[in-house]
């Protein structure tokens, strides 16, 4: 195997032959003109036999339907019990859209344009990297608590931050060893997390690749993926990519929990029943009802709720905190999406509004998500403080 350096396109493409295939690899800012530009130029010039590009089929329907927020079934995703990955979705693409606006160019413009210029071409594209739901889902299991509040903290961070970005500063994060010292430290702060996001796609692009029909393929991917993806590519191993795609199970402690908490509270509540009586159990239960039903009515009424989702939030929490299958937030959110359905305006305006705090009590859909989050979290401060309160009155 031997690696050709071509200058003409300068050191954003790469060019790596192996066993009688060419691989040219154009690395990418999401959000640079620059880089669309240059997708096209590599694509009409090399005339490649399949274009392969960094998106899955759902990321290339969000990229293409300009409408794609106006068409949400809410109601729909809360019942899937989907929202929570609605929201995470909805701060990468918020954090790309700022980015975006500064320098005039929608996120996502390079993969669009080497979709676009295949299909000019009649070239055959290829959808390489991995279901982003899966790469999501498979991050958030493989964080704990304190790992998923730095990660959420960080992402949060990042999309308030008033830093100015230009395209020079885009061309310096595309430079290679600049990009290699942010996944190096990524790696160090984070080494899970990068293993998911970075280390696992750039494996899956680089077998789609190798998977792929003809002897010149292009690919289109961010520049962090690039060091990644000529490793493989260079390497003879053969990456599975079904163990890759597969969503971890919950480990069997959570189920135990999950289970094993609504079990003692209600045992606790019958055996002080039984041996200090009726009345006494009666108050435990009634505590129970308030520990939990208030504070998850707080928590829609901080989000400035429908006054019938905070009563919902109240009477529904002392319920699913007794069951792991659905919270209390899932229940709030589809109450309020009931109430108040957002309109389409508020659709459209969504990644724009979500980055003024403000916004999230105007905008009806942020509202939901709102409710969604300080519900939830009202539920798992009154569960806490309920059980707690009725294991200590068992052994009075």
């Amino acid at each position: 195997m031997t690696e050709l350096v071509v200058n003409k396109y300068g050191e954003d493409v790469h060019f790596i032959n192996k066993a009688g295939r060419e691989f040219i690899i154009v690395g990418t800012a999401h959000i640079s003109r620059q880089s669309a530009d240059l997708v096209k130029e590599v694509i009409e010039k090399e005339k490649p036999n399949v274009v392969c590009v960094e998106l899955d089929e759902k990321r290339l329907k969000a990229l293409s339907e300009k409408n794609r927020w106006e068409n949400l079934d809410l109601r729909k995703i809360i019942k899937e019990k989907q929202l929570s990955t609605l929201i995470v979705n909805l701060v990468l693409s918020s954090y790309q859209k700022k980015l975006g606006e500064k320098l005039g160019v929608s996120p996502g413009t390079e993969l669009l344009e080497a979709v676009q210029v295949a299909n000019e071409k009649n070239i055959p594209i290829e959808l390489c990297d991995r279901e982003v739901r899966i790469t999501l889902r498979r991050a958030w299991h493989s964080m704990n608590l304190w790992q998923k509040s730095k990660f959420l903290a960080g992402g949060l961070g990042g999309l308030f931050e008033k830093q100015e970005l230009t395209e020079e500063k885009l061309a310096e994060l595309r430079n290679k060893d600049v990009l290699s010292e942010m996944m190096d430290e990524l790696g160090k702060a984070m080494p899970v997390l990068k293993k998911i996001i970075i280390d696992e796609r750039d494996q899956y692009i680089a077998q789609k690749m190798k998977d792929s029909n003809g002897k010149k393929i292009v690919s289109v991917v961010g520049a962090g993926h690039v060091k990644g993806i000529k490793k493989f590519l260079e390497s003879n191993e053969k990456v599975d990519l079904k163990s890759i795609e597969e969503i971890p199970k919950p480990p069997v402690l959570n189920k135990i929990l999950g289970w094993g908490i609504p079990f003692i509270i209600v045992a606790s509540i019958f055996y002080i029943g039984f041996s200090q009586g009726i009345t006494e159990a009666g108050s435990n239960a009634l505590f129970w009802i308030l520990a939990c039903g208030i504070p998850s009515a707080i928590g829609s009424l901080l989000a400035v709720a429908h006054p019938v989702t905070i009563l919902v939030s109240f009477l529904s929490a002392p319920i699913t905190s007794l069951s792991p299958l659905i919270g209390v937030g899932y229940v709030a959110a589809f109450v309020q999406a009931y109430m108040q359905p957002p309109i389409v305006k508020e659709f459209q305006e969504v990644s724009k509004d979500f980055r003024k705090v403000s916004n999230w009590w105007k905008n009806r859909l942020l509202k939901v998500f709102l409710v969604f989050i300080l519900s939830s979290i009202g539920g798992v401060i009154g569960t806490s403080v309920g059980f707690f309160e009725i294991v200590r009155n068992v052994f009075k």
